[in-house]
C-alpha cells in the first residue's frame, strides 16, 4: 500500500476516534433530549447521570413520567427540604404542576443513569 494511502487512513482513523470519544463523552452528562412539542404536549427524555443533578427548574403543567431506566431520585427544593422517589423501570407516574415560584433540582444519588420520558400537558394547569 502506498505511503500516502496509509497516512490518509491514519488521519481518517484519528478523526473517527476523536469523534467517537466526543460522542461518548457527551453521553456521560445529565441532559434533556427534546422529542416532540406542540400546543397540546411537550415531550422530552431526561437522562440523569449519577451525581450530576438537573439544574433548578419548575413545571408549570402536569406531566406523565415513564421510567425507561428506573432508579431512586432525590428532588431537592430550592426553598429547603427534599423528597425521594423510586421510579420503577417500565412504569408510568402522574405528577402535578409545581406550586408558583417553587424551583427544584433532580439528583441521582445512585451509581447508574436514570432515564425517563416526560409528557407534559401544555393546556392543563
Amino acid at each position: 500500500m502506498p505511503l500516502k494511502r496509509v497516512a490518509l487512513l491514519i488521519v481518517i482513523a484519528s478523526v473517527i476516534s476523536a469523534a467517537a470519544g466526543a460522542w461518548a463523552g457527551q453521553q456521560q452528562t445529565t441532559r434533556r433530549i427534546p422529542q416532540f412539542d406542540n400546543d397540546e404536549v411537550r415531550v422530552w427524555k431526561s437522562v440523569i447521570m449519577p451525581k450530576q443533578p438537573l439544574s433548578m427548574h419548575r413545571h408549570d403543567h402536569p406531566r406523565v413520567i415513564v421510567a425507561l431506566v428506573g432508579g431512586r431520585l432525590k428532588i431537592v427544593k430550592q426553598s429547603g427540604g427534599s423528597q425521594t422517589v423510586d421510579w420503577e423501570t417500565g412504569k408510568a407516574y402522574w405528577l402535578t404542576s409545581d406550586p408558583p415560584d417553587e424551583l427544584h433540582a433532580d439528583v441521582n444519588e445512585t451509581d447508574k443513569a436514570i432515564e425517563v420520558m416526560v409528557v407534559e400537558l401544555q393546556k392543563a394547569k
